[in-house]
């Protein structure tokens, strides 16, 4: 299935998000803070990863995006960049036969060619294992930038329309690395930082943000509670006014 942007559609507003993104910020500062190496902040972070995947099938959340590890990434110290890289291969090798058997899809977008071919099988060997699963879809985004989406969504799309030079919205969101999922209908930044660093930048649109000074590794399922009751506090207009949403509601 193929989702519409939400600029040229009004989507529907569920009181349960439909989708919640998050950047997992904070690992670092909280091994440090703790006296501890980077190292153990990322480790602490898997863990978090897997309660709140687990907190958020139990809320009848239908998908859950993760921002792993982004292009920009790169640039961190080599020894922490390899540090990543082999907690995804634990990571994969623990937690696949978990997902697949919570009836759970993994999807894993951005740029993959970067790494290794293993980890690249492995990926390619998680997604077919999981991916008749329906209960919920997490996405993990790795290599992953917003730009670089946009970009490669834009190729495949002129590729795919030689000749033609006046496109819309339509024509390109088939092509987008996520078209397989809804918009996000909330997104949660932890850590304190309160921006979206190159995340989704097409799909963010008209998603709800949500930013809280707890480094992830502390994100427990109380915490995704309280994001998510933020959202249901907010008034969802898509460009329509608040006159218009009262309206529809006592019809």
């Amino acid at each position: 299935m193929k989702y519409t942007s939400s600029t040229t559609t009004v989507p529907d507003a569920p009181k349960v998000p439909r989708h919640v993104a998050i950047i997992m910020d904070g690992n670092g500062r909280w091994a440090t803070k703790r006296f501890l190496p980077r190292v153990a902040g990322h480790v602490k972070g898997v863990e978090a990863v897997r309660d709140v995947v687990e907190a958020c099938a139990r809320r009848g959340i239908e998908y859950l995006t993760v921002f792993a590890f982004s292009s920009e990434n790169w640039r961190r110290p080599e020894e922490e960049v390899s540090l990543l890289m082999r907690l995804f291969v634990t990571a994969l090798e623990r937690e696949v036969s978990k997902m697949h058997a919570n009836n759970i899809r993994l999807k894993v977008v951005g740029d993959l060619t970067r790494f290794e071919p293993k980890l690249q099988e492995m990926i390619a060997a998680a997604e077919r294992k999981t991916a008749n699963n329906t209960r919920m879809t997490v996405t993990v985004c790795a290599n992953y930038g917003g730009r670089w989406d946009i970009m490669q969504a834009i190729g495949k799309m002129v590729a795919t329309h030689p000749g033609v030079t006046d496109f819309t919205e339509e024509q390109l969101a088939p092509h987008l690395s996520m078209a397989y999922a809804p918009e996000p209908d909330l997104f949660i930044r932890t850590g304190g930082e309160e921006r979206i660093s190159n995340f989704l930048l097409w799909q963010l649109a008209y998603t709800e943000l949500y930013f809280t000074d707890t480094y992830w590794p502390d994100f427990t399922a109380e915490r995704l509670d309280e994001a998510i009751a933020s959202y249901q506090n907010r008034e969802r207009r898509f460009g329509r006014t608040g006159d218009q949403l009262a309206e529809k509601t006592t019809t």
